[in-house]
Parts: structure tokens; C-alpha cells; sequence
């Protein structure tokens, strides 16, 4: 009998060791879900602007127990979206990671490419061609990506965004899924590189039609509009008009024109991709077992309305004070769904924009647009009669300056003689503050920090051969109404930047840090491995 009991307990101890060695006994700290958020277009002084009017829930509540990084700047040019989405999501610049922009062209091929195009892949969800998409075109991996590896692929990784680059871009290459919205159904879209059909989470989501709704419903403002102080008056010159109104003044009638995809320029397209980042959560159970997820989102509305408005407009206002709202029920669901102090929140933005040229000479300040068709076309003439060869400039784009380089080739051309005679006509141009081959940047007498910029912008294979730098408040523009962005200025290039959650040390600092030290610091706080392209630093004053 006591040899049975014997034999009982050693069969025990080692069934119990062979559980041991196949579940640990413990897992490495980790946030159960990591929360991106990027707000298109947002200023950095957008935190601060509205500051009276905003919530303790939304902005407040990221800045009181949060860290604020007041100092946060985007280390390359061209500011657009795709590269800012980029850069944040894999620590790089362009240089390295190959967003050279929104579109660039193929320098070997003179071929124009959109960011995120894969013909290979088709549209999930629609009959539109708009989820002909995928992250091919991005060279190096996402903090996504590197929480994959880690976890043996266990962790969920998603992004979702208006715009196709907003969610594709930051989800990453592995990624399960990305979500962009599709102006000829009005709802949520994917493409074959992710799956091949919606989720029916997703087909449900859609199938409730609430753009329709808010469409139908037209925009006034949340508040009553004398009280928009921080704004210029409702009805003015700087602004762009819906089609078919006769003013920008509130309220707007949504229904005369571009059909459901006005609902971009609105912020109830924000409140959409709440709820649709809400039923995500929900549906694929992020958060819920031992491996950490993440969830990329982009507020994209915020860029279309800016574009259109300015940054002086009752409309941005508007905007920014029911995305607050939006980010408060945001952060209470997480709160409940995920669990408080088990989730890690940064919020941040792809680039700022400038104040409207019109506005700033207005108010006695230096400012322009710069016809960029126009001093391609006469550069065009220029060459032509110096070289005598027709559109040796293939573009004028991302404030680079393209050259047509098959036909250099053809016709035997000296490339460096039509570079150096393209740098003399365009540096005495008044807008232009320089224009810089980079095959001479070095060389250049401009500062360090701009040298930097330019460099971590460059991609040989994507980008131009020389850089144009407009005079401060200047942008390439062809109007006179609303705003864009593209420059190193600050406006464009000093972002928010924000941690909250778990892991994070309320605080805040000044010290200059970079767009491209995110996703470092988030591979530090999570214990993995920074991407692939990384060149970022871990923001250690962030972390507990």
C-alpha cells in the first residue's frame, strides 16, 4: 500500500514539472494593449489653443496623468502624411524606411507611385478599386511587426483610418488586419493582402449606414457660435466653401455634393472611427489574453477640415472640441473594456499647417503661396533653350525638383550641368530661401539641424535631386482658401506628443525629442525589439 502511494506521488511531481516546463510560472510585464492614436493635421499648440473648452476626460485627462513631451518635432521633410505615419509607427525617416511622401516618383522609371498602391492586391468590401492597398512600399518593419516577432505571433495588430496610408501604413506588415473607409459604399473596407472577405463584425458595422445619418443631419456647431473667441468670424475669405453653399458660415448643409465621402471633412467622421475602433476592441477581443496587442488609430477629418477651413476657423474649433469629447468616451471605454491601468495610450500627429497666407498678410505678416506648375514650367523653358532638349523637369513635388531622367540619358545630357543650371534660376526666385542639390547638401552653408532634416528626408530611388526650402509662411498652393503643410517650419513639424497608462510616469519636458524616438520608446516599454529601420532613442523620462 505505501509503495502504490509512492508511485502516486512521483507520477504527480513529474506531470507537474512536465506543466511547469509548458506554461511559466510567470510572463514578462506587459500593458495587455497598446493604443496608438495620430490626429492628421494636429498642431501642437491645438492642446493648448482650446485648452478653456476642453473636457477633464479628453486632452486634460492625457495631459494631467499622462507625459507631455512639449518639445516634440519631426526630424526630416517633406511633413506629409504618409511619412508621418511612417516614421512614427517604425522609429525612421523616410531615407530609410522609403515613404518619401504621400505619392514620389520612381527615379529610375519616371513613374509616379501612391504610397500604399498594390495592384496585386483587390478591394475587400466594395467593387471601388480604393482597397487596392497594402504595405508593400514600406521598407522596414513597424513597432507591430517587432510585437509580432516577440510573441511568436500571438499579439493582434490592427490599424484603422479614414485615409487608406493612416491605417496601413502604422499596422505594419504583418498586421491582421487594416480598416480605411470607402466613399462609394460609405463604409469600412480592406483588401486580399489582409483577407479575403469583412468580418462579420465589420459587415454589421457597416450595414447600420451611419454616414447617411450624419449627412442627413447636416453640421451646426456643438456650442452656440459667439462663443468660438479663439476663432475668426464664421463667414470669411480664407475659408473653402461645401459645393453648393454660398458662404462657410454654420450650419452646413452636407448634401450638395460629393456624395458620402463628404463625411471626411466633418468631424462626425471622427466619432465614426471611435465607434468602429470600439466595436474592434469588442470584436476581436484585444486586450484579452496574456499577449499584447496593439490598435493603431488615425483621426483623419482633422486634415480635410484644416485643408479646407484653416487653422483659424470656427469649423477647426469645432472639431477639436468634439474630438475631445470623442477621445473622453474613447478613454472610458477603455477604461472599462480593457480595464484602467492595463492599457498604454500615446497620442500624436503626423504633421501640423501653416496659418493661411491670405490671413497672416492681412495682419501685416510675410507670407505666400508659390505656383509650383508655373516655375515648373518655366524651368522647363529654361533648359530647353540652354540644352535643347523639351521636360528635362518631370516634377515640381514634395518641394523637390524631378528630372526626367530617361530622357537625360537619350539625349547624352550632362545631369549635373542642368542641375547646377536648375539651382541658379531657382534660388533667385523670391519665394525660395535656397534650393540645394544633394549631392552638395553637405556643402551647404545652411544649419546643421536643417542639413539633418533634408538628409533623413532623402531617399535616392524616391526622391528628387534638389531641395527647395520657401521663405517662412510660404507654401506651395494654387488658392487662396484653407491651409496645407510640407515645410520644416514649426508649424508644420512641432507635434504633440503624449503617453498615459500603464508604464508611464506622469510628467512632462521640455528637452527636444523626435517623431522617430515613439516607436523606440513604446519597443522599450514593451521589452522587444526596436523595428528594423529604427533610428530613434527610448524618451526615458516616459517611463516608470
Amino acid at each position: 500500500m505505501r509503495l502504490f502511494n509512492t508511485s502516486i506521488i512521483i507520477s504527480l511531481f513529474f506531470t507537474s514539472a512536465v506543466i511547469a516546463q509548458q506554461k511559466p510560472q510567470s510572463t514578462l510585464p506587459r500593458p495587455k494593449l497598446v493604443v496608438g492614436i495620430v490626429v492628421d493635421q494636429m498642431r501642437w499648440d491645438f492642446l493648448y489653443r482650446y485648452n478653456d473648452r476642453y473636457g477633464d476626460g479628453g486632452f486634460k485627462r492625457l495631459l494631467k496623468q499622462g507625459f507631455t513631451c512639449e518639445n516634440a518635432n519631426i526630424p526630416y521633410i517633406p511633413t506629409f502624411t504618409a511619412c508621418g505615419h511612417a516614421s512614427i509607427y517604425t522609429g525612421s525617416v523616410p531615407a530609410i524606411n522609403g515613404i518619401a511622401g504621400n505619392d514620389w516618383y520612381n527615379q529610375e522609371t519616371g513613374k509616379r507611385v501612391y504610397c500604399t498602391e498594390d495592384y496585386l492586391s483587390r478591394t475587400v468590401g466594395s467593387t471601388s478599386t480604393a482597397g487596392e492597398m497594402s504595405p508593400r512600399n514600406l521598407l522596414s518593419s513597424t513597432v507591430g511587426d517587432e510585437l509580432k516577432l516577440a510573441t511568436n505571433f500571438k499579439s493582434k495588430v490592427l490599424g484603422i483610418a479614414l485615409k487608406d496610408r493612416g491605417g496601413i501604413l502604422p499596422a505594419g506588415h504583418s498586421a491582421d488586419a487594416a480598416y480605411w473607409f470607402d466613399d462609394a459604399t460609405g463604409g469600412w473596407i480592406s483588401s486580399t493582402y489582409y483577407m479575403n472577405q469583412l468580418p462579420q463584425w465589420v459587415q454589421q458595422f457597416n450595414n447600420q449606414k451611419q454616414v447617411e445619418k450624419y449627412i442627413r443631419q447636416g453640421w451646426n456647431t456643438l456650442y452656440p457660435v459667439t462663443t468660438y473667441v479663439q476663432s475668426t468670424a464664421d463667414n470669411n475669405h480664407y475659408e473653402g466653401k461645401f459645393q453648393g453653399e454660398t458662404s462657410t458660415s454654420f450650419p452646413h448643409t452636407l448634401t450638395g455634393g460629393k456624395g458620402l465621402g463628404v463625411i471626411r471633412y466633418t468631424p462626425f467622421a471622427n466619432t465614426l472611427t471611435v465607434d468602429f475602433a470600439k466595436a474592434a476592441i469588442r470584436s476581436e477581443a484585444l486586450g484579452k489574453d496574456e499577449a499584447t496587442d496593439l490598435l493603431a488609430v488615425s483621426f483623419s477629418s482633422t486634415d480635410y477640415i484644416g485643408h479646407q477651413f484653416g487653422p483659424n476657423s470656427i469649423e477647426v474649433e469645432d472639431t477639436y472640441l468634439r474630438l475631445d469629447k470623442d477621445l473622453e468616451g474613447f478613454f472610458n471605454y477603455l477604461d472599462t473594456e480593457v480595464g484602467k491601468g492595463q492599457y498604454v495610450v500615446f497620442l500624436s500627429a503626423d504633421h501640423g499647417a501653416a496659418h493661411n497666407p491670405t490671413y497672416l498678410k492681412d495682419r501685416k505678416m510675410p507670407a505666400g503661396y508659390w505656383d509650383g506648375d508655373q516655375v515648373k514650367k518655366d524651368l522647363n523653358s529654361k533648359l530647353k533653350d540652354k540644352f535643347g532638349a523639351a521636360d528635362l523637369v518631370l516634377a515640381n513635388f514634395n518641394y523637390q525638383i524631378h528630372f526626367n531622367n530617361r530622357l537625360i540619358e537619350h539625349n547624352k545630357l550632362n545631369k549635373d550641368e542642368i542641375i547646377k543650371e536648375s539651382t541658379n534660376f531657382l534660388s533667385k526666385l523670391d519665394a525660395v530661401a535656397f534650393a540645394i542639390p544633394m549631392k552638395e547638401l553637405s556643402a551647404s552653408t545652411l544649419p546643421e539641424i536643417l542639413k539633418e532634416r533634408i538628409g533623413s528626408g532623402y531617399n535616392p530611388k524616391r526622391s528628387g535631386d534638389i531641395q527647395i526650402m520657401l521663405n517662412p509662411a510660404w507654401f506651395q498652393g494654387y488658392g487662396t482658401t484653407g491651409t496645407t503643410h510640407g515645410t520644416w517650419n514649426p508649424y508644420d513639424a512641432h507635434i504633440p506628443l503624449v503617453f498615459m497608462g500603464w508604464g508611464i510616469k506622469p510628467g512632462s519636458t521640455n528637452r527636444p525629442v523626435k517623431m522617430s524616438d515613439i516607436a523606440s520608446t513604446l519597443s522599450a516599454l514593451l521589452h522587444i525589439q526596436e523595428p528594423n529601420g529604427n533610428i530613434g532613442q527610448p524618451i526615458t523620462e516616459v517611463l516608470e
